[in-house]
């Protein structure tokens, strides 16, 4: 056999789930110079065997295509060796105070921490612990007068800071809360009382200490390997962080990724990225890193109280308000701007709405536009979306990227604060489906952990952490749920024709499960495992549990 009909590698032995509608299995996957060049039966494709070529047995195990995140925030993952984990159970282990306190104070000890240095940590969601008010900077003062402390919200929209971590940005205790801010008060008191959210959190946001910029590089090969881990070939950080952007760059020159990274310049630094040239919009993957286009942040978060609605909660707001709906992150006049100016220069946009009413915004925005179509603007988690804004989406070509996660983690919670007809609407994969909308699905991590079969689970199941179904009719099958991870995240990149499916002249991006998700029981598929990812044809991830192929 001739050189240019031999494969570098043979998959076979296993189930095969290509996404491609017109094969949707098969039987074995030829690989040669990191594409996919055959699928089909064992013996069609054996015809690509040479005496060179490596047939890797799958052994009943199942390939699928390598799963593509559809919003997640990369630097996260650059950063957790320095940041503590108090998230409530089954993301972490905190469920008081207590034991938020002792785990921040391990995290101090692990790292060796001195007076002065920052004590950093993610995941605190109070809704999901025992105690029925917030963290605030009394309770870190008691246990850090020497450290300024971050806890940041669980929404990565906001933090608690104690007194120490307030004067090391500059924070006045007293200043008057921002237009779309939230700084909870003490009682009868001006004063700070340690959680701030939104705008309130923004300027601390832009000083949010981080590792060297040696650190962090050093560091991109374990973050990658986290995502690499439960599948990812293809993985987000939206928006990136003036600092950040620089730094992938680098990265990309050292040769420092083997997934490929997309990034989404922040909104507010746009128009002069735009006008500087300062980055290569709709270019090429540079060494696995290419900018994807703008992320809008349009408001804040459903379980944080701080998304923007047309209709009240039924709860008080964050800081005891009545009838609250919220407010957005960005004034309609700044929104249409950015959104037309995007649209002019043929840059994808991006924009986190969790409420409705910042949807209505969204929508109002591209109209103002004048409805151009074929952009692939994205609507990131879109959360609380009504029916007559799917409709919409149909028209507008909107994607949305869900959060189905939230059905678990705070299903319970949105039902309390919405009431139980728009609270079980979140995330409604399926009205969409039957609209012919393609979605993606995705983690927001570090908002929640990165775990692909979790998200599976999640947009089948849609079950709360009370045992409660959260929209039964918005349940999808597996195989629904997978064009989420996998082909209709591709479309949502624009990277449909090279990615998402298992099909001749694609890259050879796939991963490796220790079972099929569409024959299991549907409340087993989040005990799946990834047992190796490959990317580009080679392996970049092996559960180190797995039996040899």
């Amino acid at each position: 056999m001739s050189d240019t009909r031999t494969a570098e590698r043979i998959f076979a032995g296993g189930d095969i789930i290509t996404m491609d509608d017109a094969h949707p299995s098969a039987e074995a996957v030829a690989v040669k110079g990191g594409k996919i060049v055959a699928v089909g039966t064992r013996d069609d494709v054996m015809a690509w065997q040479g005496p060179t070529t490596e047939v890797v047995e799958l052994h009943g195990r199942t390939l699928v295509p390598g799963f593509i995140d559809g919003h997640s925030h990369f630097i996260n993952a650059v950063r957790l060796g320095g940041w503590a984990n108090v998230s409530a159970p089954p993301a972490g282990k905190v469920r008081t105070f207590t034991d938020l306190i002792a785990t921040l104070k391990a995290s101090a000890t692990k790292l060796g921490l001195k007076p002065g240095e920052w004590v950093m940590a993610y995941g605190y969601d109070v809704s999901a612990m025992d105690e029925t008010r917030d963290l605030n900077r009394d309770d870190l003062d008691a246990a850090f007068p020497d450290n300024p402390v971050m806890v940041l919200h669980v929404s990565l929209h906001g933090a608690v800071l104690n007194t120490a971590g307030f004067k090391a940005v500059n924070f006045d205790l007293n200043a008057p809360t921002p237009q779309g801010g939230m700084t909870l008060r003490k009682p009868g008191s001006t004063e700070a009382a340690g959680l701030v959210m939104e705008h309130s959190f923004l300027p601390i946001f832009m000083q949010m200490p981080s590792p060297s910029e040696q650190q962090q590089l050093d560091a991109m090969g374990t973050a990658q390997e986290l995502y690499a881990s439960f599948g990812y070939t293809t993985i987000q950080d939206a928006p990136m962080e003036p600092a950040t952007r620089p730094l992938y760059h680098k990265a990309a020159q050292q040769g420092r990724f083997y997934l490929d990274i997309v990034g989404y310049v922040n909104w507010l630094e746009f128009p002069h990225v735009l006008e500087t040239g300062a980055e290569p919009f709709n270019g090429p993957y540079d060494n696995h890193f290419r900018v994807g286009g703008i992320k809008i942040i349009g408001d804040g978060s459903p379980q944080g109280k701080t998304a923007f609605l047309t209709k009240p909660l039924l709860t008080p707001g964050p800081a005891g308000e009545k009838d609250w709906v919220g407010e957005p992150n960005v004034t309609p006049e700044d929104l249409n701007k950015v959104v037309k100016l995007a649209y002019d220069n043929g840059v994808q946009v991006m924009t986190h709405c969790n409420g409705d009413a910042t949807i209505d915004m969204m929508l109002d925005a591209h109209e103002a536009a004048g409805a151009p179509a074929g952009k692939r603007t994205v609507i990131i988690h879109s959360q609380i979306v009504r029916q007559d804004q799917l409709d919409k989406y149909v028209t507008y070509g909107f994607l949305p990227s869900f959060f189905t996660n939230h059905t678990f983690y705070w299903g319970d919670v949105h039902v309390e604060n919405l009431g139980k007809e728009r609270g079980s609407f979140i995330s409604p994969t399926q009205s969409a489906r039957k609209r012919g909308i393609r979605f993606s699905n995705h983690t927001d991590f570090a908002v929640t952990p990165l775990d692909a079969m979790f998200v599976l689970w999640s947009s089948v199941n849609r079950l709360s952490r009370s045992g409660h179904v959260i929209g039964p009719d918005e349940r999808l099958t597996a195989h629904e749920g997978l064009r989420a991870l996998t082909i209709d995240a591709a479309h949502q990149y624009g990277e449909e024709a090279t990615k998402g499916s298992i099909e001749p002249g694609k890259f050879a991006d796939f991963a490796i499960l220790d079972a099929n998700p569409t024959k299991v029981d549907a409340a087993a598929i989040k005990d799946i495992k990834v047992v190796e990812t490959i990317k580009d044809g080679k392996s970049v991830y092996m559960r180190e549990s797995a039996p040899a192929a």
